[in-house]
């Protein structure tokens, strides 16, 4: 996998650079997705890997399949990739792509989970601290799990933050046993 992220991040870097200077970092956002869902099909996965279709005719075939939904700039994306036999990384150019664009935009998905169900007057408080905390704007999203016992536990890209009550005990049982 992180060798996947190695080769797709030039790519998702000249993504981005070229939407950034074009003003355009939403549809490159939507056109990405469109690409990279398209990528993912199976039966667009069978033609990516032919050895009887050339890459030109992958390209075609991938851009067909798209139709009017990519700029230019984008379908010059895919020919680049095509032509690097790297049109199957899309998902992880994407993924790429939607991380600088959040960073330029100083924005983050946070996905919290609870014991119990939170009021609106609670996750408006919660996206206000994380907010301060992360020094960005949250996007909240939540979820019931009823194995946390109580507590809340917080995911925002690769930051935890573990306030159940799981996650006490077990922080309990490791003091006490080392």
């Amino acid at each position: 996998m992180a060798e996947l992220t190695t080769i797709a991040r030039p790519y998702a870097k000249a993504a981005f650079e070229s939407a950034e200077q074009a003003g355009e970092l939403q549809q490159w956002s939507e056109m990405l997705a469109l690409a990279a869902a398209v990528a993912q099909q199976d039966k667009m996965k069978l033609v990516l890997v032919s050895p009887g279709l050339t890459t030109e005719e992958k390209a075609k075939t991938f851009l067909d399949v798209c139709g009017d939904a990519l700029n230019d700039a984008a379908a010059n994306l895919v020919l680049t990739l095509a032509g690097n036999q790297r049109l199957l990384l899309l998902p992880e150019v994407k993924e790429l792509f939607e991380l600088h664009k959040a960073q330029r935009e100083k924005s983050v998905d946070v996905e919290v989970a609870t014991a119990f169900e939170l009021s609106d007057e609670m996750q408006d408080k919660l996206a206000k601290a994380l907010s301060a905390k992360l020094d960005r704007e949250v996007s909240l999203s939540t979820l019931v799990d009823k194995s946390l016992l109580g507590g809340v536990l917080v995911r925002a890209g690769d930051t935890v933050i573990d306030g159940s009550v799981r996650g006490r005990l077990t922080k309990l049982a490791e003091a006490m046993n080392s």
